[in-house]
């Protein structure tokens, strides 16, 4: 599990990434960036209205619980089957995990955004400070706030389930308005978004 960065995407990499993981030991800043980058050409992809097929596991705001995830997985079976998750970030590993789990299985995670995925919220609650720890800069900070703005911010699973983080607003009137947002920036402090 050394600090080479993933070339391609390849699967042997991205599962030695995951065990690594999953273990609580960090990716190189190389890894990340590479990761990331990946990760974002995958979301790039997705729609604010991300269709999900079933059979599908809808995982609450788990409030950064790292081990909650890994209990989810270990019932679930890892990624053998769909998993929406919907995430509030504040452990490290926790991040890094589903950003590799979503390029390794990129047709069965689905990650939305939630109210703690913007740079404002990450900075005052730790996340910022926590990539200062371990990274001793805040290039992985960056790396991973920008990957937040191409999270889907709701999902539509087999066009009957709605999922979202936390709730709608009262200018949201039809499914066709979230997907009209321009979804890549920061959350903005006031309006739909």
């Amino acid at each position: 599990m050394g600090g080479n960065p993933l070339p391609t995407g390849s699967a042997i990499d991205l599962d030695e990434q995951v065990s690594q993981l999953m273990q609580c030991k960090p990716l190189s800043e190389q890894q990340v960036r590479a990761l990331c980058d990946k990760a974002k050409e995958i979301l790039m992809g997705e729609s604010n209205v991300q269709p999900v097929k079933s059979p599908v596991t809808i995982c609450g705001d788990i409030h950064g619980q790292f081990h909650d995830l890994a209990e989810l997985f270990r019932i679930g079976g890892k990624v053998l089957v769909l998993i929406l998750i919907m995430i509030s970030i504040f452990f490290f590993f926790l991040f890094q995990l589903l950003a590799a789990l979503k390029v390794r299985y990129p047709q069965r995670i689905t990650i939305l955004r939630g109210n703690h995925e913007s740079r404002q919220i990450t900075q005052a609650y730790g996340f910022y400070d926590e990539c200062l720890r371990k990274y001793g800069n805040a290039n992985v900070w960056k790396i991973f706030t920008d990957l937040f703005d191409y999270f889907p911010l709701t999902a539509l699973v087999e066009s009957e389930i709605f999922c979202l983080h936390g709730g709608l607003s009262p200018s949201i009137e039809t499914l066709d308005n979230i997907r009209n947002f321009d979804r890549v920036q920061e959350v903005p402090h006031e309006g739909p978004m």
